[in-house]
């Protein structure tokens, strides 16, 4: 994840103020102050802060001018306005000019640092968004793949380099890494991209299916067979054929493959003479296939003339830099097939998405996150959210620990008591009294906890 120095910005006239506001935060935060707009434009350009606490009264300028001029910038801090005018129309015109959140004063101590909290948090996961935004409109994306990790970028690299050959390729990797995509990205950037892919899953057929699919039949070639139908051999002639999962055909259908592969020509059942075809094979297996060659399940002459070139999809799990980029990538999906904005995602939620072990890979998170935007409760998605959403996925949940991927301390322990709390709830039944008991704490010091730390109870 990333970490930048948290800095809060207090812009006030009355020194006072100012003074309070500093002693209140400093040991949280570094605190710029600044009594005036330009004062303030002079400490947003030598210090980045993140969060600005503005006053609406100031001299010359007001605050509203500020916070208009800010909600036209990109990386412009995110902004909590405060004022003794505490009218209602104000707060409207704020929240509408892009304010974070208002409070009039008098305010609560208590409360404004709850909500100086919230607008840190809210900042750092804008920020890091558009950092994803700016990588997938980079080097970050493969077609519909998405990956800026090390080994995703080697396989885009190679499997940009094998797209302008015509020699066979042959994926590997667990089920849900995107094989199937990776083979139609491979299809598209050949010269055989006007062609047709045709695809077919082995392990999706019967046995006695999977010849009569690749290669056709005559008429009468079977009980049933009431007029000639070609295969997938002959359906791909100047495009690409896809075999998904090809670890789990048959020796003899691999036999009849291999010699389709090498001499071009394929013959349809109950047909009196084979039938030239021009394809490129690509093929996809979850298993391993050297394991298999071994055990004298897959034929090894095969595995050489379908391995022109190999590439491997790593899990999930062993490239978790890449999950904050793809569900950034699935929102942005879900945003346009749901026609709505959808809730925002908190940075705990995205680190608890990243430390996830998914072993259902790309498919399963993408499942996850779907749920999380449909079935989202409030405006924010939190950690407890993902929980609920992951464990009710098949493969039994996605594992983590997500605290052990904190940036720094505070975080860890933020996301160890989360995860903490939100399981000792269900345990004894969302009752905060008897959970209470049972950790010992007090009620109302439970209550605060779960409050701060946003867990729903169910």
């Amino acid at each position: 994840m990333f970490f930048m120095p948290q800095t809060l910005l207090v812009v006030d006239d009355e020194a006072a103020a100012r003074f309070a506001l500093k002693r209140a935060f400093e040991a949280q935060y570094e605190v710029l102050e600044a009594e005036t707009v330009e004062a303030a434009r002079r400490a947003m350009r030598a210090g980045n802060p993140q969060v600005m606490l503005l006053d609406y009264t100031l001299p010359g300028e007001d605050g509203m001018a500020l916070l208009k001029e800010l909600n036209a910038g990109v990386h412009s801090p995110a902004v909590i306005m405060i004022t003794a005018y505490g009218s209602e129309r104000i707060a409207v015109d704020a929240m509408k000019s892009g304010a974070f959140d208002y409070l009039p004063k008098p305010y609560d101590l208590e409360e404004l640092r709850l909500v100086v909290e919230r607008a840190f948090e809210h900042e750092a996961m804008r920020r890091e968004l558009q950092d994803l935004r700016d990588r997938l409109a980079g080097e970050g994306q493969f077609g519909r793949m998405v990956g800026d990790s090390p080994a995703m970028r080697e396989v885009f690299l190679m499997a940009e380099r094998v797209a302008q050959t015509d020699l066979p390729v042959l994926i590997l990797g667990e089920s849900g890494t995107g094989k199937d995509l990776l083979a139609q990205e491979i299809h598209a950037r050949s010269a055989r991209g006007r062609g047709r892919l045709v695809a077919l899953n082995c392990a999706a057929l019967p046995e006695q299916l999977v010849e009569s699919e690749l290669f056709g039949y005559e008429k009468g070639a079977f009980t049933g067979a009431a007029g000639a139908r070609p295969g997938k051999f002959e359906l791909a002639t100047g495009g690409t054929l896809f075999l998904d999962e090809i670890g789990d055909m048959t020796p003899a259908t691999q036999a009849k493959i291999l010699r389709a592969a090498e001499t071009g020509m394929v013959e349809r059942l109950g047909a009196s003479r084979p039938a030239q075809v021009d394809v490129r094979i690509v093929a996809a297996t979850n298993q391993d296939l050297e394991t298999a060659i071994r055990q004298g399940r897959f034929r090894q002459d095969l595995y050489f003339r379908l391995a022109g070139m190999t590439l491997y999809l790593a899990p999930l799990r062993q490239r978790r830099e890449d999950i904050p980029l793809l569900v950034e990538s699935f929102w942005g999906d879900l945003r346009r097939k749901y026609k709505r904005e959808g809730p925002e995602l908190t940075r705990e939620a995205m680190m608890l998405l990243s430390g996830s072990d998914w072993p259902g890979n790309v498919r399963q998170l993408r499942s996850a996150v779907e749920r999380l935007f449909v079935l989202a409760r409030s405006e924010r998605v939190t950690a407890a959210d993902v929980k609920m959403a992951a464990e009710s996925l098949p493969f039994g949940g996605a594992k983590s620990e997500p605290y052990l991927e904190a940036a720094d301390f505070r975080e860890a322990r933020k996301l160890f008591e989360m995860e903490y709390l939100t399981r000792k709830l269900r345990e004894h039944g969302g009752n905060v009294t008897r959970t209470a008991a049972a950790i010992g704490l007090e009620r109302q010091s439970l209550q605060e906890k779960i409050r701060q730390l946003g867990i729903a109870r169910d």
